[in-house]
């Protein structure tokens, strides 16, 4: 049973090492498409797919660094992401992100 569990432990630490290289190569991938993205489209979509490869590295930490503290920081990416997400669809559709009715 001891030795099921040693060989568990090192398939779960190499995949997590594998998923967090494969997760950094995808957010550099990312960061070139917001420099040189075509559109304000393709650069809105590239910066909420950063924000979700971010949560995925902040919870293969949470699984590296064997603690609860990352639950509620993967909580908090996912929140502002959120608004983050809306605050630029709102943009792309009319031009501003606060209306001022002065009338």
């Amino acid at each position: 049973m001891s030795n099921l569990l040693s060989i568990t432990n090192s398939i779960v630490e190499i995949v997590t090492i594998i998923s967090v290289a494969a997760i950094s190569v995808s957010l550099l991938l990312l960061l070139y498409r917001v420099m040189a993205g075509p559109t304000n489209a393709d650069r809105a979509v590239a910066l909420d797919s950063i924000g979700m490869n971010m949560m995925g590295l902040t919870a293969l930490m949470a699984i590296i660094i064997p603690t609860t503290k990352l639950n509620d920081v993967i909580l908090l990416i996912g929140i502002l992401l959120f608004i983050g997400t809306l605050g630029i669809a709102k943009y792309l559709e009319k031009g501003v992100i606060i209306d001022r009715n002065l009338d």
